[in-house]
């Protein structure tokens, strides 16, 4: 476990600079494109800077996006005791609580920290869950922050984002902006400047994915060590199994933090999925449940 919690730690310094570089490497295609290298300088910069801001910052823009509410006791005693008495138990700091109103039964926690944490359920995760799959679930994302999963998760969910952004905006400047005549038809340039905004997104993906899917193992096996009762996990997922369905507010850069995909099911979502079937880790659980 504590070998696990340095790597993530490892990892998201080595995830920012990856991003960073492919924000980079965006920015030189443009200013290749655009014969005007101060827009490399300055887009470098930004994207540093910005790096730094959301690691501070990308939690509550999560949170937003999803639609979430925070909720205290009085809100939903059910939920918050729950997600309290796990605090107790696994002896991390009260994370805040919030509740989506979806019929998706649906989970996520993020945060930079375990001081700094959130976790979050749907209305419909709620509604299908008694209270031993309830805690189960919550464990789960208590051990993403125990395990510091929430901080690589929130700093690819933040680069994700801006590279997405900056590829639109480089696909925007080759059609519409205004070009030097020195690169006017010049097919490098538009060879270049497609590739980056094409190959960026795929790259945040492959990123995405290879970040997720190990640690939703981790998880499963953590949240029955800190429950003690496997049929809690097993059962658990298997109405996610059955219960499965889309969320509304839906965002591919946010899909690596569920407990289950949040996303409408397709070629594209099953190729850079970041979600282990849960078939295999129900399978996993099954098969390791008398070593718990």
């Amino acid at each position: 476990m504590y070998k696990q919690i340095a790597q993530n730690k490892r990892r998201t310094i080595f995830i920012m600079m990856v991003f960073v570089a492919i924000i980079i490497a965006i920015a030189a295609a443009v200013a290749y494109f655009l014969n005007d290298w101060w827009v490399l300088l300055w887009v470098s910069i930004a994207s540093i800077i910005y790096a730094v801001i959301q690691y501070f910052a990308a939690g509550s823009v999560a949170t937003m996006m999803a639609g979430a509410k925070e909720i205290e006791k009085k809100d939903n005693p059910r939920l918050y005791n729950t997600v309290e008495n796990l605090s107790i138990t696994t002896g991390l700091p009260m994370p805040k609580v919030y509740l989506i109103e979806d019929l998706a039964p649906n989970a996520f926690a993020t945060g930079r920290d375990p001081e700094h944490a959130v976790v979050a359920a749907t209305t419909g995760l709620l509604d299908i869950m008694n209270d031993k799959e309830l805690t189960a679930v919550m464990a789960h994302e208590m051990s993403h922050v125990k395990n510091y999963d929430i901080r690589v998760s929130m700093i690819v969910f933040g680069l994700v984002c801006v590279v997405g952004l900056i590829s639109d905006i480089a696909m925007r400047m080759m059609f519409y902006g205004n070009r030097k005549r020195d690169n006017e038809g010049s097919p490098v340039a538009y060879l270049l400047i497609v590739f980056a905004a094409i190959f960026a997104p795929i790259c945040a993906a492959i990123a995405q994915m290879a970040v997720s899917r190990e640690r939703e193992y981790l998880a499963d096996a953590s949240a029955v060590n800190i429950t003690r009762y496997p049929e809690g996990m097993i059962d658990a997922l298997k109405k996610l199994q059955s219960h499965s369905q889309p969320m509304k507010n839906q965002n591919s850069a946010q899909a690596s933090m569920y407990i289950n995909d949040p996303l409408r099911k397709g070629f594209f979502n099953n190729l850079f999925g970041t979600h282990p079937p849960l078939e295999k880790r129900i399978e996993r659980l099954e098969n390791g449940k008398w070593n718990f």
